[in-house]
């Protein structure tokens, strides 16, 4: 089959997922400056958040540049990935309301350890299907590191919630540019 619908399905529900996100910001309640402190840390979990979406969208994008056709295997992984992006509002908003407590930020951990676990699982899906070896997809030593300060950091939140928060900023950081993904022979280049 080919890849659109899930192309177009994939990006919708991406763009509501940030919709969601960005409806659950709060002005502030008052009018002067200092009132804007108070909103400030939900404002800058949004942006966090708004950025590991988007650096999702972006390779997702990429992952299926390397394919034509695709499998029933790669619309449940896809389906598993955008589960786990799905919860991406409900632990920003609890997060922004308690950005130093423990439990929030290690669920909000939690949650970007499992979207780093499915987007491996349908990379190494897409890989297959490309022809493509292990070295591209999930077995690379970036998404290993990754997922180690990801648990890290879900570790790390029970007992210092600001450790882990910049664990989460830092690893943001890094996934900022994505992989160079070698092209499968043959393909063009999307330009």
């Amino acid at each position: 089959m080919t890849k659109t619908r899930l192309e177009a399905f994939s990006d919708g529900v991406i763009a509501i997922i940030l919709t969601i996100m960005v409806l659950e910001l709060t002005p502030p309640y008052g009018t002067a400056p200092s009132d804007v402190l108070a909103v400030v840390p939900g404002w800058l979990r949004y942006a966090l958040s708004f950025v590991y979406v988007g650096i999702y969208w972006v390779n997702h994008h990429a992952l299926f540049e390397r394919v034509e056709r695709i499998d029933w295997a790669t619309l449940w992984a896809n389906l598993h990935l955008l589960f786990w992006m799905s919860l991406m509002p409900f632990v920003t908003a609890w997060v922004s309301e308690h950005p130093m407590a423990p439990a929030p930020v290690a669920l909000y951990g939690v949650v970007l350890f499992l979207c780093s676990v499915s987007f491996m699982l349908l990379s190494w899906r897409l890989g297959a299907l490309a022809g493509l070896d292990h070295a591209h997809t999930w077995q690379n030593a970036k998404n290993r590191l990754s997922l180690a300060m990801y648990a890290l950091a879900v570790a790390v939140a029970l007992w210092q919630p600001p450790l882990a928060v910049l664990i989460h900023v830092l690893l943001a950081a890094l996934w900022l540019v994505p992989n160079r993904i070698q092209r499968h022979p043959g393909s063009r280049d999307p330009g």
